[in-house]
């Protein structure tokens, strides 16, 4: 099963994509928020989209930035396809690096 992950910047997307290759799962970060191709995440062909997201505060909390709720909203507009396409939709403010991965899964078991 081929498993793309998409979300904004600091949403996890990478972390769970480590994390589903660790438990053998053919994971691919796709990045969908710097991209002005709104079906780039088709590229790829999943069988499963996982779109992740998460509030300024957040991404503020995980990464040293200076971005105003402007850069947020940029990325969401270029990930407006892939929600809309997504099988998945997490939001990760509340979540531990466990939590998402373990949602993640049951979701495609």
């Amino acid at each position: 099963m081929k498993i793309v992950v998409v979300g904004i910047c600091a949403s996890g997307k990478s972390t769970l994509v480590e994390g589903l290759r660790g438990k053998g799962y053919e994971a691919y970060n796709m990045a969908q928020e710097h991209s002005c191709i709104p079906k780039l995440w088709a590229k790829k062909h999943p069988d499963k989209l996982i779109m992740l997201d998460a509030k300024l505060p957040t991404v503020q909390q995980r990464r040293s930035v200076s971005w105003t709720q402007e850069r947020i909203d940029i990325q969401h507009a270029r990930l407006a396809d892939a929600r809309k396409n997504a099988d998945l939709y997490l939001l990760t403010d509340d979540l531990t690096i466990t939590e998402v991965l373990t949602a993640v899964i049951r979701f495609i078991c």
